[in-house]
């Protein structure tokens, strides 16, 4: 704690890095909060609703506020048996339409083997959500270190799915509880212990969300599938005696963190190192945004030329998106360059890359059933009536 009782903030990042204004003054509130101890900024660092996402902070007492509704929101990588020559992007952008709908699995057993309750929002599980959310098929496209790499069961060429999820309801349920508690918990508090038993429950429920949507992935892909690593980024947790918030931040106490970039851009895998206490054991989880949502009107997709060549990219690869604000403000040019974030990580000794993943098939969200078929209904009619003019 520095003299003026304001934590310190620790950037891991060079002058070269794009960080938006708002985001730095985010980081210089935050530090000035009560009981806040110490801050983490990674280069995908940029301004959040109640705070900075793409930050650590530790503080001796609890606030919701930080890591707002997605509680347990994060990342997990599998590896897919599927050969890469056996693999037809259109009709596999097929498949996957079904994880439009909701899943109709044995819900109440996969909870209740986590410890949750069999019933806890058991509507939302296996669903991916809206906002940044996705499931991406990727290819292994390149080994910076193939011997590590082969570690964790994976080699270049192989494919892969990336699943960014959350709680879904369940983390917006909880937040609704402590919407004004601006002011933090006191953990020892009836409150505080129960938003934290409430939180960590929800974090076990994200962590099963994003396994059931890759199951379904893979069961239309008719193939089996391996977890590599998951590693969420909006959680809290005790941290040498404190509690540790992560808002965009990857838990980096795990061997291996997904770092993502936009649908039209690599991915990366890195290798975390543990010899840097200020990163207080996070890492950057993405490339991050460069323009809100928001600004991103009048940006990308202005006419429907424009929105075609988002629903394709740079490598060939597809975008299933067929909401078209969400198109737009999902856009690549809405996210910062995740190889320059990448290359900050690597020189402020906080990783190494081990891995590039490219993107291949991008699902974000489908036509519900219901709707298509009201639209088939209705061509059809209409087709009827001309008929009969």
């Amino acid at each position: 704690m520095r003299p003026d009782r304001t934590a310190f903030i620790h950037r891991f990042y060079s002058d070269r890095c794009w960080i938006e204004g708002t985001a730095e003054d985010q980081l210089e509130q935050v530090a000035a909060m009560r009981g806040v101890l110490s801050i983490a900024a990674f280069p995908d660092l940029h301004p959040g609703k109640y705070g900075p996402v793409g930050s650590a902070i530790l503080a001796d007492r609890i606030y919701p506020q930080l890591i707002g509704n997605d509680i347990g929101c994060g990342m997990s990588l599998f590896a897919l048996d599927l050969p890469a020559r056996k693999l037809r992007l259109d009709k596999a952008a097929q498949k996957l339409r079904m994880l439009e709908g909701s899943w109709q699995g044995a819900s109440a057993a996969r909870l209740k083997a986590l410890d949750l309750r069999e019933n806890l929002h058991a509507q939302a599980l296996g669903t991916i959500g809206g906002g940044n959310h996705f499931c991406e098929l990727q290819v292994v496209d390149a080994n910076a270190d193939s011997t590590a790499l082969e570690t964790f069961g994976l080699k270049k060429g192989d494919l892969a799915l990336l699943v960014h999820s959350g709680s879904r309801s369940l983390g917006t349920a909880v937040f609704s509880t402590v919407l004004d508690r601006f002011a933090g918990l006191d953990p020892d508090s009836t409150e505080g212990h129960v938003y934290w038993q409430d939180h960590c429950q929800a974090i076990r429920w994200a962590s099963l969300n994003r396994t059931l949507i890759a199951e379904r992935a893979a069961e239309a892909l008719r193939c089996e599938l391996t977890l590599v690593t998951d590693a969420p980024h909006n959680m809290i947790e005790i941290w040498d005696g404190a509690f540790l918030h992560r808002k965009g931040a990857a838990k980096a106490d795990i061997p291996l963190v997904p770092l993502a970039g936009s649908r039209d851009a690599l991915s990366y895998l890195l290798v975390t190192k543990s010899d840097k206490p200020d990163a207080l054991a996070s890492l950057a989880h993405g490339a991050g945004r460069k323009y809100d949502r928001r600004s991103m009107i009048g940006r990308a997709g202005a006419t429907r030329s424009e929105r075609n060549e988002l629903a394709r990219t740079s490598f060939g690869g597809l975008v299933v998106c067929e909401d078209r604000q969400l198109l737009i403000e999902e856009a690549p040019n809405a996210y910062k360059d995740p190889k320059r974030v990448l290359e900050e990580l690597v020189n402020a000794g906080l990783a190494t890359n081990v891995a590039s993943l490219k993107p291949l098939l991008t699902f974000k969200k489908a036509a519900r059933q219901a709707q298509s078929i009201a639209r088939q209904d209705k061509k059809r009619r209409l087709l009827d009536r001309r008929s009969r003019r």
